[in-house]
């Protein structure tokens, strides 16, 4: 980042496509930006920022391209946090339903 800066600013770029699109995403990319405003200890931070920027490239993927209700679920648990230790554990409010129908065999 250090050495390249113009990847940054691509990566904050193509995920900038999908601003406004959801808040929860927005806010993400705002801590994004905000740890990487410190480059003197980014090498210590490196792993955790990766893995931030994985998860925001991913919800802006899932906003502009997948199924709602996926893009949903994905930005709840993924970006805000409201997730738990175990699988499958979701907050309140979402719309499960398409995400139990694409994953359940089509039996013909």
């Amino acid at each position: 980042m250090a050495k390249e800066p113009e990847t940054v600013e691509a990566f904050f770029t193509e995920v900038g496509l999908a601003a406004g699109a959801d808040a929860r995403l927005d806010d993400a990319v705002r801590r994004a930006k905000d740890a990487l405003a410190d480059l003197g200890t980014v090498e210590l931070r490196a792993r955790r920022i990766a893995e931030q920027l994985a998860l925001i490239l991913q919800g802006s993927l899932l906003v502009r391209h997948g199924h709602p209700a996926v893009a949903d679920a994905f930005c709840a648990t993924r970006l805000s946090g409201d997730w738990g230790n175990a699988f499958g554990t979701l907050p309140a409010g979402l719309d499960l339903t398409p995400l139990i129908d694409r994953a359940t065999p089509k039996v013909s």
